[in-house]
């Protein structure tokens, strides 16, 4: 199976720019679709983005959307979420997750095999 660690959370000012960085184990991730969640306090799990295998087909939440970026290195194993114009509405320990299927672009999380462990992203104001 995967293993999936998310790295690269941290606490960041209104405004400011975090990039996280998912880094797989045990296998590669080329043929797994891709997908980050996240969830605040006294919230449900709610989806960020996902991506397909190769990279060309990408999909965002609408509360994101133009603010983060999805993307993936397959030869280095990561998936990346670049956040920029944080918001204190940000705040959440964000998840990482692993599709079997490779073209799962879905926010459904009955999709994703696979989860990490979870990095905090605090936005102060």
């Amino acid at each position: 199976q995967v293993q999936l660690v998310e790295s690269g959370g941290g606490l960041v000012q209104a405004g400011g720019s975090l990039r996280l960085s998912c880094s797989a184990s045990g296998r590669t991730l080329n043929m797994y679709a891709m997908g980050w969640f996240r969830q605040a306090p006294g919230k449900e799990r709610e989806f960020v983005s996902a991506i397909m295998w190769y990279g060309g087909i990408t999909n965002y939440a609408d509360s994101v959307k133009g603010r983060f970026t999805i993307s993936r290195d397959n030869p280095k194993n990561t998936v990346y979420l670049q956040m920029n114009s944080l918001k204190p509405g940000d705040t959440a320990v964000y998840y990482c997750a692993a599709s079997r299927d490779p073209t799962v672009v879905s926010g459904r999380q009955t999709l994703y095999d696979y989860w990490g462990q979870g990095t905090q992203v605090t936005v102060s104001s």
